[in-house]
């Protein structure tokens, strides 16, 4: 009997265990049967528009977002602690307050996207690519890629696909400004930061520049330096980036010497300033621009730079003025190979002078001796070298810095154990007037009470000097110039001060000013012209000769030639293989204020092969020969290589992500 109702209580029992069970939710594994019928998962809550809570984005045109955002961080807190956010919170610090709050306002519309009616509408590509164009060299400045969030093909769409402008609120704020900027009376004028920069807002400065004016300039790299660093030139031009027939090209260099800084300094503002004033419509800028192909190097030695700024800040002790100094004059003058550039080009004056007893002597376009490339070539001299015979320069400065004074060629005293005697070219007289053009327009240089340093002896007090005269040495830039190619190129010592403080920089581009500018005219003194064939084809590598001045100019591309001249009468020739010569008599009168148009047409002759002989001497086919051995590429590749295994440190912003959450952000580190 107890055995039953022991039974009887276990029925009783099982039948409510499995009513509970049959009452109780199934259990929802996808495909999981229970008595015939399929459970069905709960379904999730949909996304909806939340408030914007993230401090950085506080300021967009709209107040709503959605999570999961466009780059798939499923919560707010998510992409708060991610390095993109991280990012945007410090840009305006690592671009100097460039770009900004562009890029910070592209980046939120990624991070914290428009949300409206529950649906998450995507940012503008256009928007997108215009702040990409624009704000791109900002990053390379500072050796930074471009954020992989800001991939205007990727997390962008088009107008038609229904986009908003994620600027749009900052666009209403800048025409109020801009509009309440309209209304002053004051005139537009063009504003320069009279600072030092590091290399790479430098370089960010140029890039700029050409970004603000691409109707007029353009930036390019001409080569590294030892330490990889480019060696970034801007031009300007009406058609940059295009050699147009009969425009004249020069050139400035500045930071040869990387101590010598005021020269770097006053061709950044320079550039600055041909931009704005072009665009605020200064005639006379326009015309230069216009009629002219201007390219402009501010730094041919930044790792010489780096240093010497580097130890002039260490050095920044008022009490302790003779170790400035010191300083000032010796660290970072050569490369980081502590390579002197301005003794690092072939010696081509020494060849021109064992050349003059031969009857058919010319000193012009001497080819480089094969032995210079054994010896020790540092690429930014290499860069250079490369550069001027790429382009048909006319006339170019380079600026350094230690006494008040324009030098012009020759720097080698012709005899060699006389280390100051006048040594003079055969454009003598051009180049004084070349020299002068500078020193007349600076605020001080020619006038007889100008200071000078005397740190060379005795210069005189009209400013100029040929180099010879003040001290001699080889290997020097305008020597190769001149001997090399068409280009004349003189020297331009912009003041005692090697590194002035940077209170005096205002007043170093207020003293340069004019002279930088009439400097650059003065290359539409002289003639220019065409030489053609009977067809009327451009004959390229003719040579234009001038009676009493042994050194010929040749013809570029499209036989197209420039020939800066002194005013009076000259006697010129025209004259290229298998043509014969023609000859013409011209007068420049001494108020031309642009160059005279002579052309010449050659007619084809049968050229006698002494004849022939006599005229290439040196050949052409020398001439072409550079790095022959390819000496250079052998040795400068494997010290750069050396040079980047040994600089494997992060770039200086890296601090700011290195401890961040997560996994560090190595899609911010350039790949070069």
């Amino acid at each position: 009997m107890e055995f039953m109702r022991k039974k009887i209580k276990t029925i009783v029992f099982l039948n409510a265990l499995v009513t509970v069970i049959w009452c109780a939710s199934p259990r929802c594994d996808p495909g999981y049967e229970f008595n015939g019928r399929f459970c069905k998962e709960p379904e999730p809550e949909k996304p909806k528009c939340v408030d914007i809570m993230m401090n950085y984005c506080d300021d967009m045109s709209y107040t709503h977002t959605m999570f999961p955002n466009i780059l798939g961080h499923r919560i707010r807190e998510e992409a708060e602690l991610g390095p993109e956010y991280l990012l945007l919170s410090v840009v305006h610090n690592l671009l100097n307050g460039e770009c900004t709050p562009d890029i910070r306002m592209l980046g939120c519309s990624v991070l914290v996207p428009r949300c409206e009616k529950e649906k998450v509408l995507k940012p503008c590509r256009s928007t997108c690519e215009a702040v990409r164009k624009n704000c791109r060299h900002a990053f390379e400045g500072i050796e930074m890629a471009w954020p992989y969030f800001l991939d205007c093909d990727r997390f962008f769409v088009s107008d038609q696909e229904g986009c908003y402008d994620p600027l749009e609120g900052l666009r209403v704020t800048q025409e109020e400004d801009q509009a309440s900027i309209d209304n002053t009376s004051e005139e537009p004028h063009t504003v320069i930061q009279f600072s030092y920069q590091s290399n790479a807002q430098m370089n960010s400065i140029l890039k700029k520049t050409a970004a603000r004016c691409p109707e007029i300039a353009t930036t390019y790299s001409i080569g590294r330096s030892v330490e990889g660093k480019d060696l970034l030139v801007i031009e300007f031009s009406n058609n940059p980036g295009v050699h147009e027939l009969l425009e004249p090209e020069m050139k400035y260099i500045g930071n040869m010497h990387g101590n010598e800084v005021l020269g770097r300094q006053l061709l950044i503002y320079l550039t600055q300033y041909l931009c704005s004033e072009y665009l605020l419509g200064n005639h006379r800028i326009q015309s230069l621009i216009n009629t002219t192909r201007i390219h402009i190097l501010p730094s041919m030695n930044p790792d010489g730079y780096e240093l010497a700024a580097a130890e002039v800040q260490g050095t920044n002790d008022p009490e302790n003025e003779e170790a400035q100094n010191y300083y000032s004059w010796t660290l970072g003058r050569g490369n980081a190979q502590n390579i002197d550039l301005n003794r690092n080009f072939p010696d081509l004056t020494a060849v021109a002078y064992g050349r003059r007893r031969h009857r058919h002597f010319r000193s012009d376009h001497i080819p480089i001796p094969d032995a210079y490339w054994f010896d020790k070539v540092a690429p930014e001299t290499y860069a250079v070298m490369k550069w001027i015979r790429s382009i048909p320069f006319v006339l170019s400065a380079n600026f350094h810095g230690g006494e008040l004074v324009v030098s012009y060629p020759y720097d080698l005293s012709k005899h060699p154990l006389e280390e100051k005697m006048f040594s003079p070219t055969p454009d003598e007289q051009i180049f004084k007037q070349i020299a002068r053009t500078y020193a007349d327009a600076h605020a001080t240089m020619s006038g007889n009470n100008s200071e000078r340093c005397g740190n060379f002896g005795s210069i005189g007090q009209d400013g100029i000097i040929n180099g010879a005269k003040w001290y001699s040495f080889a290997g020097g830039m305008q020597d190769f110039n001149y001997l090399h190619t068409n280009c004349l190129e003189v020297t331009v010592e912009l003041g005692c001060d090697k590194f002035p403080a940077e209170e005096e920089l205002y007043r170093g581009w207020q003293d340069n000013k004019e002279a930088l500018l009439t400097f650059m005219e003065s290359v539409h003194r002289g003639i220019k012209g065409i030489v053609k064939d009977a067809d009327g084809n451009g004959i390229k590598g003719a040579r234009i000769s001038v009676r009493g001045i042994r050194h010929d100019i040749t013809t570029a591309e499209n036989g197209d030639y420039w020939r800066m001249l002194t005013a009076g009468i000259h006697i010129l020739t025209a004259s290229a293989p298998g043509y014969t010569r023609a000859m013409k008599k011209i007068h420049l009168p001494a108020r031309m204020q642009k160059a005279g148009r002579v052309d010449f047409v050659l007619q084809k002759a049968v050229v006698e092969p002494d004849i022939e002989e006599d005229y290439n001497i040196p050949s052409m086919g020398t001439y072409e020969r550079f790095d022959p051995y390819n000496q250079f590429e052998r040795y400068a590749i494997r010290e750069q290589n050396q040079n980047r295994e040994e600089r494997q440190e992060k770039p200086w912003w890296w601090s700011y992500f290195s401890r961040a959450h997560g996994s560090a952000p190595t899609w911010l580190l350039r790949i070069d």
